[in-house]
């Protein structure tokens, strides 16, 4: 896989990218960017400073985007990450997540998060009022079915918190956190 900062994307891979974003998520209608236009629109805001964009090219065609927004000096989210259902096990989106933690990491942050949402059902939160008890609801949380959840734990996020009801009634949003150590983790 090779990288390509957003800033140095061309028109047409820009468009590859909001394609994904629309396509790539394979959750049905109304899920993350619906329209192209919605997906051209949240592109656009990673020319600001405070956002930072990487593509993942395979054999030159996008295969995936990783892309941040710098909350303070020493926090970044992660949003979003998306690989092109054909690549996907392969070892894309752990090449993408690592190439942003070290830019996250050479810009002086330490914290690395991310929310995802369940609003499909594939982890025991799905369809539960949270409120009453958050942190039972935390120590308990697990995939029923393939979702990011599983993929961030094993990239070594940690759950933090949940949303609930953040994309409707039984359908939180879990908070991910990272601490960034990028030399660590090299040696």
């Amino acid at each position: 896989m090779e990288f390509l900062d957003w800033a140095e994307a061309t028109p047409d891979q820009r468009s590859a990218v909001a394609a994904l974003l629309v396509h790539g998520f394979d959750l049905g209608p109304a899920t993350g960017w619906p329209t192209l236009g919605e997906a051209e629109t949240e592109l656009a805001r990673f020319d600001e400073p405070d956002r930072r964009g990487f593509l993942g090219l395979a054999e030159g065609a996008v295969a995936g985007f990783v892309g941040a927004i710098r909350i303070s000096a020493s926090l970044w989210e992660l949003h979003p990450l998306v690989v092109r259902p054909a690549e996907r096990g392969r070892g894309f989106g752990r090449a993408l997540v690592a190439r942003l933690e070290e830019a996250a990491w050479e810009a002086g942050a330490g914290t690395l998060y991310l929310g995802t949402d369940d609003d499909r059902g594939d982890t025991n939160l799905h369809g539960l009022d949270l409120y009453p008890d958050i942190p039972s609801a935390i120590d308990r949380i697990e995939a029923l079915r393939p979702h990011p959840l599983t993929f961030y734990q094993h990239l070594g996020y940690t759950v933090i918190g949940v949303i609930p009801d953040a994309s409707g009634p039984g359908k939180p949003d879990i908070l991910m956190a990272k601490r960034l150590d990028v030399e660590s983790e090299t040696e």
